[in-house]
């Protein structure tokens, strides 16, 4: 069974994308379609970017194993917010952190907003950093407009029928990709 890193990128007081990680691991686990794990920026609390781990003289332990559990993972999917119109610092932080684990490595993206457009301007500038250090960036998105309303504290969707459908869809082409990126490995 495939394994697949969450990674909650908001570390802002009061954050609502938090819902939306738990959304997706609670329905990757219930359906049966991979072992999931959400790993919480919040709780990292990683310094400011100095210097890629792979120079890094003498990394944290938080670090490393964050770099292994990125490494391990057969895909990642990250949920993000949107401020003003970019991607926390935070997620920008551990995107330059690492560089050969994210080499090939198949991610789908969620935006989270609070208005109307779901974080729609996030993926652009996500992408693009993604792109420069050689990740594989799934087509499909997942944006997630007025998300105080779309999920509760727990993840659970206000509408679950149409949510799922939207999830299906959106896990469906990541899971495709790290079957895809996983034969290709060998």
């Amino acid at each position: 069974m495939p394994h697949i890193a969450i990674i909650s990128s908001s570390i802002r007081t009061g954050r609502q994308s938090h819902r939306v990680a738990l959304y997706f691991k609670n329905y990757l686990e219930y359906n049966g379609l991979a072992t999931a794990e959400v790993l919480d920026l919040a709780e990292y609390n990683f310094p400011l970017f100095e210097e890629r781990l792979k120079y890094q003289k003498n990394p944290s332990a938080a670090t490393l194993k964050f770099a292994e559990k990125i490494k391990a993972a057969d895909g990642v999917l990250i949920v993000t917010p949107e401020y003003n119109g970019g991607y926390p610092a935070s997620l920008k932080n551990v995107v330059d952190l690492l560089y050969d684990e994210w080499r090939r490595k198949p991610i789908a993206i969620s935006t989270v907003s609070a208005g109307g457009f779901g974080g729609m301007q996030v993926i652009t500038s996500l992408q693009f950093s993604l792109w420069k250090i050689q990740a594989w960036t799934v087509p499909t998105m997942f944006p997630v407009p007025k998300v105080k309303e779309a999920f509760d504290e727990s993840g659970v969707p206000t509408d679950p029928a149409s949510t799922d459908k939207r999830a299906a869809a959106f896990i469906g082409e990541l899971l495709w990709c790290a079957e895809a990126n996983k034969r290709m490995s060998v």
